[in-house]
C-alpha cells in the first residue's frame, strides 16, 4: 500500500528552510487561519509557539513539524498542500520575512487513493 503526504515543500522554499534552521534550531510550521498574512505558513522557532489541542499535525516537510489549526484544517482536510516561496515581504512574525520572502500554500484536491489513505 503506497503512503500518501498531505504536505510537501518545493525545493526553494526548502533551502531558506535549512538556511533558517542552521540560524534558529528548532523551528516548527504553523498555519493558524487568520485573516491576510496570518493564513499563510508561519516558520517559527519551535521555543516561541505553543501548539495544543486546537493544532492538527499534517506531516514533516524539510524535517520540521507543519501543525494547521483545527478550524482551518476543516477547511483544507481535502486538499494537498506545497508550502512554496514567493519573493515580497509579508507582514507576519515569520523567520523568511527578513530575506525579503515569504511562504504560501498552493492546494490541489486529494486524490481518491490519497483521500482514502488520509481521511479514511
Amino acid at each position: 500500500m503506497e503512503e500518501y503526504k498531505r504536505v510537501e515543500i518545493t525545493k526553494e522554499a526548502e533551502e531558506i528552510v535549512q538556511q533558517l534552521k542552521q540560524q534558529h534550531g528548532e523551528l516548527i510550521f504553523h498555519q493558524s487561519g487568520g485573516c491576510c498574512d496570518g493564513s499563510s505558513p508561519m516558520l517559527l522557532p519551535k521555543e516561541d509557539f505553543y501548539i495544543d489541542d486546537n493544532d492538527i499535525l499534517l506531516g514533516e516537510i524539510a524535517g520540521i513539524p507543519f501543525y494547521m489549526s483545527h478550524d482551518q484544517f476543516e477547511y483544507w482536510k481535502h486538499t494537498h498542500l506545497t508550502v512554496a516561496l514567493t519573493n515580497g515581504r509579508g507582514s507576519s512574525f515569520s523567520l523568511e520575512i527578513p530575506l525579503g520572502k515569504r511562504f504560501l500554500t498552493q492546494s490541489r484536491m486529494l486524490t481518491d487513493a490519497e483521500a482514502a489513505f488520509l481521511n479514511p
